[in-house]
């Protein structure tokens, strides 16, 4: 495969990735749907995220850079995370999962000024998740189905969840689609990026930039995701992510 076809399916796949953030954006801007339903939603979409930060990201982690690089990787993305999400959550980003259930933690009103905030915040939970597509595709035995697999099924309640609350604050369609949109496309890029600068890379820089996203991943799921998935379905919200994990696990073990 060459450098430039390589480029060509990390971007394809990335996008697909993210396009499950527009597609559950439709569904929060075309239906009302429960408030227990999309916290449902979002708890599943969690468990698979778990899964396969456990069994996919840090099993191959660890298979190519050895302990080390993937522990310093883990931690230092978890820790960049947690840094990037204090600052944009300062900024009016704080709730931009939110789907607007508790009026004290909400998104803000269209008229706050945070839209760059939430862009920016929307970009942070999905640039890593995007990398490790991209670097999946560098051991040339194409890209990593459940990698793929588990991104789209989280993206879509994180799309819908979000855009359900900036529905309720007051934003357009325009404004909805226009950036889980550039986000899609940007999560493309950020694929491009990562199978282009890491290629011929030694295995434990890919091991810890795999490391890498895969603490920022979990970092931004108890950050975020989880929060809203225990918002509404306090007592079922363990037993779902449950669900979404297992199938996470079973993609894994058939993609092996």
């Amino acid at each position: 495969m060459t450098i430039m076809s390589g480029m060509l399916e990390a971007g394809f796949w990335g996008l697909v990735g993210g396009s499950a953030l527009i597609l559950g954006a439709g569904i929060a801007y075309s239906v009302t749907l429960p408030q227990r339903l999309i916290a449902a939603i979002m708890a599943v979409g969690s468990g698979v995220l778990i899964s396969a930060v456990a069994f996919d990201l840090m099993d191959e982690a660890f298979r190519q850079g050895g302990f080390d690089s993937t522990a310093v990787g883990f931690l230092g993305g978890a820790l960049v995370y947690t840094i990037a999400n204090i600052v944009v959550s300062r900024r009016g980003a704080r709730h931009r999962k939110r789907s607007g259930s508790n009026s004290d933690e909400k998104q803000p009103d269209a008229e706050s000024g945070s839209g760059a905030a939430i862009a920016i915040g929307a970009l942070l939970d999905g640039i890593p998740e995007s990398v490790v597509i991209g670097v999946s595709l560098l051991d040339g035995s194409g890209v990593s189905a459940v990698t793929v697999a588990a991104v789209f099924l989280s993206n879509v309640p994180e799309g819908l969840s979000s855009a359900a609350g900036m529905k309720k604050a007051g934003r357009g369609a325009g404004y909805i689609f226009g950036v889980w949109g550039g986000i899609a496309i940007v999560s493309g890029i950020a694929a491009m990026i990562g199978n282009v600068a890491l290629a011929g890379s030694s295995p434990e820089i890919i091991a810890a930039v795999t490391a890498v996203a895969a603490g920022a991943i979990l970092a931004m799921l108890v950050d975020t995701m989880i929060p809203e998935a225990t918002e509404s379905t306090h007592e079922y919200s363990g037993l779902i992510a449950v669900i979404g994990f297992l199938l996470a696990f079973v993609l894994t073990k058939l993609g092996g």
